[in-house]
């Protein structure tokens, strides 16, 4: 984004021809704009500053609006794809490109709460977490990240999505009490859709094929299947058949074990209710 505001920079400054009026300076114009854009958003003049000069990343909303009142002829619109790849950290980038061109998800989570399901409060507390620390933008960034990524369950071409949460996740109250009930509560929410089914696997299950750790199954339009597993900031994307065909047999091992979607729901409003 920064780039492509001093590429108007640079346009704003070339020779002007002979006979066009001086018109207003061009950072006057350009100031103009940035007013523009900040109304046009309902956001402050310094988050404006801080998507120009590369410390924060804007929305793919904010940049057809900015596309529009900057007058770049499509340049920014195209440039979307490139600037939500920059949201994600690096070890994250490769799966999120594929992640939103799938038409299958599959989640297995026993650490944290998968993040395509996290709440606004619930993903700031697990960023805040984090050591060493991220500064306050950073953190900022990663959790417009994270919720940018949630449009894909509610899109038009919304991927058929499972979840296999373990109960520890749904009991371990990141943020505090209040931030966990709200993460439940949305939970709920998320299990009415169609294309979404939740599972829980309860704690007092003697098998649980899931103890290796958490890991998610993609199947793209293209007919590609791919796994992928992280932890402590190292990703791996497999590939190979084999490998990902023992995943897909695992998790719907793990399926199997877990509480049904329907008992899932009923066990996440008793979880609530618990004083």
């Amino acid at each position: 984004m920064a780039c492509l505001v001093e590429l108007h920079l640079h346009r704003e400054h070339r020779p002007r021809p002979r006979g066009r009026p001086a018109g207003r300076h061009p950072r006057r114009r350009l100031h103009d704009r940035a007013e523009g854009l900040a109304r046009l958003g309902h956001l402050s003049a310094s988050t404006i500053a801080s998507f120009e000069q590369g410390r924060r990343i804007p929305p793919p909303k904010f940049i057809d609006r900015a596309d529009e009142l900057l007058d770049s002829g499509g340049v920014l619109s195209a440039s979307k794809e490139e600037v939500a790849r920059a949201q994600y950290p690096a070890f994250f980038r490769d799966a999120a490109r594929l992640e939103a061109e799938a038409v299958e998800l599959h989640v297995y989570a026993n650490q944290a709460m998968p993040g395509l399901l996290q709440t606004e409060e619930y993903a700031r507390a697990i960023f805040m977490m984090m050591r060493p620390p991220m500064d306050d933008e950073l953190i900022e960034q990663r959790v417009g990240a994270r919720l940018a990524r949630q449009e894909i369950l509610s899109s038009r071409d919304a991927p058929l999505a499972s979840f296999v949460m373990d109960e520890a996740v749904l009991r371990r109250p990141i943020g505090g009490r209040g931030v966990l009930r709200g993460q439940l509560e949305h939970i709920l929410l998320m299990g009415q859709r169609r294309n979404v089914e939740i599972q829980v696997m309860p704690l007092d299950r003697e098998e649980n094929a899931g103890m290796a750790g958490p890991f998610t199954l993609i199947e793209t339009r293209e007919g590609r299947r791919i796994a992928y597993a992280g932890v402590q900031n190292v990703s791996r994307l497999l590939t190979e058949r084999d490998r990902v065909r023992a995943l897909e047999i695992k998790y719907g091992i793990i399926r199997a074990q877990a509480l049904t979607p329907r008992e899932s729901l009923a066990y996440v409003e008793k979880l609530l209710g618990e004083p």
